[in-house]
């Protein structure tokens, strides 16, 4: 079954993504033909991973029309002054063998670069036609209103770490005043999701595994589009398999209740902005 289509400032985003990240390229090119065979149509991959010419190549292979396929990268940190912003950008695009890209997002703040130079450069090649929409990753709230403020086409999305140990409710309710969806990245919060009591229960009820407990418990909150990643093509598609069923408002409760102040996982100093508090 297709992903349905998460819509946020004018963007439709399949609400299950398949991630690249920490994935090799020979993988990588693998993973991204196997995906888009079964019914993906959602790519997510970032100029620091590595492997945007394998995403590329597994596009290329699949022979999935490219105008199917809703394909994110990244921008990295040290490529956010204006003019090597641009020449990665026409990097990326070479790399992905495709002339624009759907969805090109800031990886994670940089304070050595003004913002607006940023947001500024997002907007340029969204204008060139080189990105359908821009947005942003690994922001706080309090940037998100800086980087909207900031932006003349509209944001369609801040990826973030969410997971149920970690409530990123802050930057949900941000994201909804704003008509931005949240992009969830480390959903299966590194693993601890498998064999977690609550989830292990709420998975058995619906003879269901807690990957996908938890990758429909994302899916099912309003603007919120997943990621999943793996390089088995049968957990892939068993991953997928989540549109055919629902959790009771009992069950998106129980699993919301498990975050935990300590819940985050992915905080790279140097990198990481000063986060929301509950």
């Amino acid at each position: 079954m297709t992903a349905p289509l998460v819509t946020a400032n004018g963007a439709e985003i399949p609400a299950l993504g398949f991630g690249t990240f920490r994935m090799n390229g020979a993988d990588t090119a693998r993973m991204v033909r196997h995906v888009l065979s079964i019914g993906y149509r959602h790519i997510d991959t970032a100029q620091i991973y590595g492997n945007e010419a394998e995403v590329g190549a597994g596009l290329a292979a699949s022979g999935i029309a490219r105008n199917d396929v809703f394909l994110t990268t990244k921008v990295w940190v040290a490529n956010y002054r204006h003019d090597a912003f641009l020449r990665s950008v026409e990097d990326s695009l070479r790399k992905l063998g495709t002339d624009h890209v759907d969805l090109l997002l800031l990886h994670w703040p940089n304070r050595e670069v003004p913002l607006a130079e940023q947001i500024g450069a997002l907007n340029q090649v969204k204008t060139a036609g080189k990105v359908r929409h821009i947005g942003i990753s690994n922001f706080s709230t309090a940037l998100m209103a800086e980087a909207e403020a900031l932006s003349a086409a509209p944001l369609v999305t801040n990826q973030v770490e969410y997971h149920p140990y970690l409530s990123q409710a802050p930057v949900l309710a941000a994201a909804r005043r704003a008509g931005m969806s949240v992009t969830a990245y480390y959903g299966m919060a590194d693993g601890k999701v498998i064999g977690d009591p609550a989830i292990q229960a709420i998975a058995e009820s619906h003879g269901r595994t807690e990957a996908q407990v938890v990758l429909r418990w994302l899916v099912q909150q309003p603007g919120v589009v997943a990621l999943s990643k793996t390089v088995s093509e049968a957990r892939a598609a068993t991953n997928q398999a989540i549109f055919d069923f629902a959790l009771t408002a009992e069950e998106m409760a129980a699993i919301h209740a498990l975050s935990c102040p300590d819940g985050r996982l992915v905080s790279p100093e140097g990198l990481a902005p000063e986060w929301d508090v509950e």
